[in-house]
């Protein structure tokens, strides 16, 4: 086992900063050949994509393979129909993963790697399209490919120049690229999004507001015309502190808060009509609002309570307590 080099901690934040600049380097050499034929790659392999009909099916070996997986869940999670398959299970069976509408997306920085031999001449016998994320176009990989994303040659941030690092943070930054690009090619919506990730802190932001709201008998309503003491009654039971005011029609014309009663009260104890104590510009949302963005509209008003409606009829209400609760914050 090697000993621990001794470094201090100005030499530790040197390294750090070595490493994350050779990267950025790496990076902006990617954005560079840009305009020297890259782009026309990326266009070539989003048209190969999007006319398959298929999927696309991610492989890579070692780091590459590492980085391939990622890709795969990436573009399955934004809408592009996408799964990993592992070049050395493929010669085992695995290459029935690969139906013949399907693109292959076969990363290696060296496009030598051995273990893709069977998935390139499988591809290449059923006429099967294939894009390589390497570096060499003069590679196995990059000659036998239909569509090259030629990465520029980079150095490596580790400092004996072999373990991936630059070269792999450039195959994701190519490989998310490609997922963005599709992403918003068929307009795929934050609605979307929402469908693959319903767990954890994202899948909460992505809750609606129809789908946090209280409806039915929790709704807090009023017709205008209520007395006050029986809108307090309606508050009360419904425990939110506010109610709703509705005309004849059941349209929202405005909102009763404990506010709107204090300042109210505070002229005398006169039972008069709620409308002429509520608020008449209440905070609204809609029931497909994104539970983030309910709370951001909420905290902009500096409200606790918002109203859903449709089409000018309350149907339900939110508690900034609700999306608390759900983990929207």
């Amino acid at each position: 086992m090697n000993a621990v080099t001794a470094m201090t901690d100005e030499a530790a934040i040197a390294r750090i900063a070595a490493t994350i600049d050779t990267e950025m380097q790496g990076l902006q050499a990617m954005r560079a050949a840009l305009s020297n034929g890259l782009a026309d790659s990326f266009l070539a392999s989003m048209r190969a994509i999007e006319a398959s009909g298929g999927a696309v099916v991610v492989t890579g070996m070692g780091k590459s393979g590492h980085i391939g997986r990622k890709i795969a869940a990436t573009l399955a999670s934004t809408g592009t129909h996408s799964h990993f398959v592992h070049p050395a299970e493929a010669s085992h069976g695995d290459l029935g993963m690969i139906a013949p509408q399907d693109v292959v997306l076969a990363l290696s920085w060296s496009g030598e790697a051995p273990e893709l031999a069977n998935i390139i001449t499988y591809t290449r016998r059923f006429g099967i399209k294939l894009i390589a994320i390497t570096s060499r176009p003069e590679s196995a990989l990059g000659r036998a490919a239909d569509i090259g994303l030629f990465l520029p040659a980079a150095e490596e941030a580790c400092p004996n120049g072999l373990a991936p690092t630059t070269s792999t943070t450039m195959q994701l930054v190519a490989g998310d690229a490609l997922a963005v690009l599709l992403l918003e090619r068929r307009a795929f919506s934050a609605h979307d999004f929402s469908r693959y990730h319903p767990g954890g802190k994202l899948g909460a932001q992505l809750l609606t507001a129809g789908q946090l709201m209280h409806k039915g008998d929790e709704l807090p309503l009023v017709r205008q015309g209520t007395t006050l003491s029986q809108g307090i009654v309606e508050m009360t039971s419904k425990r939110f502190g506010i109610a709703a005011v509705v005309d004849e029609n059941g349209h929202l014309t405005g909102v009763l808060t404990d506010g709107d009663l204090r300042r109210h009260f505070q002229k005398g104890f006169e039972d008069i009509a709620v409308e002429q104590a509520m608020g008449h510009h209440p905070q609204t949302v809609t029931a497909d609002i994104m539970a983030a963005e309910v709370l951001a509209r909420m905290n902009d008003a500096r409200i606790t309570c918002i109203f859903v409606v449709e089409n000018q009829t309350p149907i339900g209400v939110l508690h900034i307590h609700d999306l608390l609760r759900a983990g929207v914050a």
